[in-house]
């Protein structure tokens, strides 16, 4: 309650938790808030620039709900589409409509959606090349990315945080052995060991063994380094008077780990993980970008962005690059948040007020 009420305080840092909370809220409710099935492409929209939206036509009328034109193309000299508005007729936006049947939170089924065209299609953040709703295809990819660092994060942060304990408490060759191990993981680079973890595996998975096997991927990469700070702080617990208290009562060991160590630990781990969600964020980026990770149909918003790796994509299609601007906000946003609850929770700060 307390870090809520410091929270409130921090401008930047409630509009962090505002952008993070809506980007959750459109990954949980994805089909609710996308017009278009994510896998479904349209040969006669391929490459399609976003939508304009107009609120009048080019008689000057006004009308009372927003509207779009159809999109109509011709080739040019170069054999490239060329889009431009059909405005002959309006298209109305509607709202709360019916379209594609999806199961809601996985159990009501239901073909409600948040808003819609008929007669058209109505692409907000245009189309990518095989003519596919690029802002669908960035609500379903935002299931993946932002799950895999949540996800990955709580279990690297679990291992690190139990094995950082185990051995400080213990010290001596458990301590000695469980180091050594921890340095050997933090001398390989974490990108090339990802690489190489990956391309030990078949590349024929399916999308949810994938989508597992890099949540193991960069959890098993990431908890070494929040292990040994850990370890220093067991340290330090261990020679606390409550701790000699304890083993004087006879408590055992790991309910001395589990009830007085860990505990104490917290407030640095709610830092430490919010701080390293982007890293898994970008270590998921970085897999699909390289056809490691998600695969097509399923969308992420790192293979998304596969279609910018041409220089002249992205000069004549810009609106791909917009899974980026997605994944660079939202670690903007972590690490924002993760320094506004290190300045709330650092003990220095308490003692100085």
């Amino acid at each position: 309650m307390r870090i809520f009420k410091e929270l409130i305080k921090n401008k930047l840092a409630m509009i962090s938790l505002v952008f993070l909370s809506l980007f959750y809220l459109g990954a949980v409710f994805a089909d609710f808030f996308s017009p278009y099935p994510y896998h479904v492409d349209d040969i006669e929209y391929l490459w399609s620039p976003p939508t304009r939206i107009h609120f009048f036509d080019f008689h000057k009328r006004i009308f009372f709900r927003p509207f779009v034109y159809k999109y109509k193309f011709y080739i040019d000299q170069y054999y490239r589409r060329i889009y431009y508005e059909d405005r002959s007729k309006v298209y109305p936006i509607k709202f709360f409509v019916h379209g594609f049947k999806y199961k809601l939170l996985g159990i009501i089924e239901t073909d409600l959606h948040l808003f819609g065209v008929s007669g058209t299609k109505l692409f907000l953040l245009g189309a990518d090349s095989k003519g596919r709703d690029l802002f669908s295809r960035i609500l379903y990819g935002s299931r993946v990315s932002l799950s895999i660092g949540l996800i990955g994060a709580s279990i690297s942060f679990f291992i690190g945080i139990l094995v950082g304990a185990i051995s400080g408490y213990f010290g001596g060759r458990v301590d000695n052995v469980i180091m050594r191990l921890v340095e050997m993981m933090m001398m390989v680079p974490a990108f090339y060991l990802m690489l190489a973890l990956r391309a030990s595996f078949p590349p024929n998975l399916s999308s949810t063994q994938v989508y597992l096997l890099i949540i193991v991927i960069l959890s098993f990469i990431g908890w070494a380094s929040i292990a040994r700070v850990i370890r220093g702080m067991a340290l330090s617990l261990r020679e606390r008077d409550y701790i000699y208290a304890a083993k004087v009562l006879g408590v055992s060991d790991f309910k001395i780990i589990f009830r007085h160590i860990i505990p104490h630990t917290f407030s640095y781990a709610l830092v430490a993980i919010v701080l390293s969600i982007p890293g898994y964020i970008l270590g998921e980026a970085a897999l699909s970008l390289l056809g490691l990770g998600i695969q097509e149909p399923q969308a992420s918003w790192g293979n998304l962005l596969s279609s910018a790796l041409g220089i002249v994509n992205i000069k004549i299609f810009p609106w791909i690059l917009t899974p980026g601007i997605f994944i660079v906000v939202s670690s903007m946003c972590f690490y924002i948040l993760g320094e506004s609850l290190r300045d709330i929770l650092d003990p220095k700060k308490k003692i100085s007020i």
